[in-house]
């Protein structure tokens, strides 16, 4: 976690406090695998559902092809970007019959307990907090060129999917150093959005303005 984004972080949950909120540390210890678990999974998922999209019945289908064979792998080659065909080839390698087990039913059983770390934490506030990026909102297509760099800049909001609750993002500030917007996560109860719209509207009318990021 970069240093401004916690303070920036801190002097928000700083502000809920001065607004009545009680703060309370909870541990949520398996998000730490949250990384692995949400890209085998989310990769097997599209593995799986993108397979419909092979220029028969859905998608985009190659012209003037000679074959079955040429128009699935021209349709799939030309239809999809990179990002898509990373997602599908790798969501092929963890669902295939020599590795699903240690992949993919892994992922599954991390995902429960997961989800069973939040809803105990959960039962100990009203709402979770905690930053959306580890560092400062970056250049656009600065990590094009490195797609592991910017699937770790999702680490703390993928376990809140993984989990399937609400949550909601609102923007603190600007990092000190970077001035560049900090975001701050507020995460719920199952069908909790009506609390965490009221707790995020709260705080958000309490913070200072963002002001304007660098250009």
């Amino acid at each position: 976690l970069a240093p401004e984004v916690r303070a920036a972080c801190d002097a928000a949950l700083a502000r809920a406090r001065e607004l009545g909120a009680e703060l309370v540390e909870v541990s949520l210890p398996h998000t730490e695998a949250a990384i692995a678990t949400y890209y085998i999974i989310a990769m097997a998922e599209a593995s799986s559902n993108l397979a419909r999209f092979d220029g028969v019945r859905y998608g985009r289908r190659a012209p003037d092809v000679k074959n079955l064979e040429e128009l699935y792998v021209r349709s799939r080659s030309e239809g999809f970007g990179q990002e898509v065909k990373r997602r599908i080839m790798l969501g092929a390698y963890v669902l295939s019959s020599g590795y699903y087990d240690a992949y993919y039913r892994k992922a599954a059983q991390v995902r429960r307990l997961i989800r069973d770390e939040y809803l105990a934490a959960l039962d100990q506030c009203d709402a979770l907090c905690a930053p959306v990026s580890p560092v400062t909102a970056w250049d656009l297509g600065s990590h094009a060129a490195d797609p592991l760099q910017a699937y770790l800049m999702d680490a703390y909001t993928l376990s809140l999917n993984l989990a399937g609750l609400p949550g909601l993002s609102l923007p603190v500030g600007l990092g000190a150093d970077s001035n560049m917007p900090v975001g701050l996560q507020l995460i719920g109860p199952a069908f909790g959005e009506a609390r965490l719209l009221g707790v995020g509207h709260a705080l958000e009318q309490a913070l200072p303005g963002i002001g304007r990021p660098a250009l």
